[in-house]
């Protein structure tokens, strides 16, 4: 059997969040804007606990959770929402980091296109963001800072509490793409300078085609985003559109599960990096980046290829070498690129991603396989 190693690109679905998708697919079918019968009243009620539930996890206000269709159509939101506010107030400056996801880097690259000056700030073997670079990037006209918290390629943690405090006396708006750690890891997020959070359900054992986009108030004010999408004026008239009432009651599970779990979860997945790193060492592997997440490894093996190794290991285990957004294309990691890492080592990386419903690696049968064509 078949051991999945690839949760980076989607998580398995919680039992408990099938059953309540169930429910709501299946029994309590209402759409939650009928306001005139009890369908509608439950359904609302299911969208409504949901929305408590995904703004606990980082103690924000339910009013500031939007529901989205997943992490890139928040990031989206987020960042070309702000382009009509920067052009009225003359804030055109916009920093990023070379390792974002294309969900960042491509909204990103449109702004440019009309204007926009993008600062990327750049990386090293680490894989970390430092946060020197930021204070050094900022200018008065910045009107948003978008970083990652957990890379998807190397599951390194970034600084969020330090980036927070270099902007702490700057008003640029501060957007996070938690798609990898949301719920996982707080790393920061409760950290009320952190304007915006990316949420990405099937990275959280809920469903494909769900998640969040939290918007912190600043006092009374609300972040000045503008839709990119028009027509019902659903989710404040931010994000309009019938509300899937299965797929959010399935993330606001997800989000209960991973708060009253994530300890012990982040724990259990320690133990299996652990594991990995000391069986897979016999192998002379190369780990790429530093303060790793305890559920992702990136490694490359040297003198060998990646795409051999992942046909070779079929039937053993399911893993990427790579971001699944970009699995078609076969130009090397831009992540693993601006790391400064040299071909050879991007072409030998692997990652590894597993889950709280992984029970072990099967390190020996890994290691048999692949000392075959070393």
């Amino acid at each position: 059997m078949t051991t999945y190693l690839d949760c980076n690109a989607t998580t398995p679905i919680a039992t408990e969040v099938i059953d309540i998708v169930n429910k709501y697919l299946k029994e309590e079918f209402g759409n939650s804007g009928s306001r005139t019968h009890e369908f509608g009243v439950v359904a609302k009620q299911a969208v409504e606990k949901a929305r408590q539930l995904v703004a606990d996890v980082v103690d924000a206000d339910k009013s500031e959770v939007i529901f989205t269709s997943g992490a890139t159509e928040s990031n989206n939101i987020a960042i070309l929402g702000l382009k009509e506010y920067a052009q009225q107030s003359q804030k055109l400056h916009i920093i990023s980091s070379k390792i974002e996801h294309k969900a960042v880097l491509e909204p990103l690259a449109e702004l440019e296109k009309i204007g926009f000056s993008v600062t990327y700030l750049p990386t090293d073997e680490s894989g970390l963001i430092h946060k020197e670079d930021l204070a050094a990037a900022l200018k008065d006209d910045t009107v948003l800072v978008s970083i990652m918290q957990v890379n998807n390629e190397t599951g390194c943690l970034q600084d969020i509490e330090g980036f927070c405090d270099v902007l702490a006396n700057h008003d640029a708006y501060f957007h996070v793409d938690a798609a990898q750690g949301f719920g996982k890891y707080e790393n920061g997020l409760a950290n009320q300078r952190v304007d915006m959070i990316s949420v990405s359900g099937h990275k959280l054992y809920a469903p494909k085609g769900i998640g969040a986009l939290i918007t912190r108030r600043r006092g009374f004010q609300k972040i000045p985003l503008k839709p990119l999408m028009f027509g019902g004026g659903q989710e404040r008239g931010l994000r309009p559109g019938t509300l899937a009432v299965p797929l959010i009651a399935g993330l606001g599970k997800a989000c209960e599960l991973v708060k009253e779990n994530r300890e012990q979860w982040a724990s259990h997945c320690k133990k299996l990096q652990d594991l990995a790193i000391s069986s897979l060492s016999v192998l002379d592997i190369q780990i790429n980046g530093e303060n790793l997440a305890p559920h992702v490894l990136n490694f490359s093996i040297p003198g060998m290829n990646s795409e051999a190794a992942i046909v070779a290991l079929k039937g053993i285990i399911a893993v990427s070498n790579g971001s699944a957004c970009t699995s078609s294309s076969y130009s090397p990691s831009h992540v693993l690129l601006a790391m400064g890492l040299d071909e050879e080592r991007i072409d030998s990386a692997i990652r590894m991603s597993w889950c709280y419903m992984t029970s072990e690696l099967p390190t020996q049968k890994i290691i048999e396989v692949l000392r075959r064509y070393l």
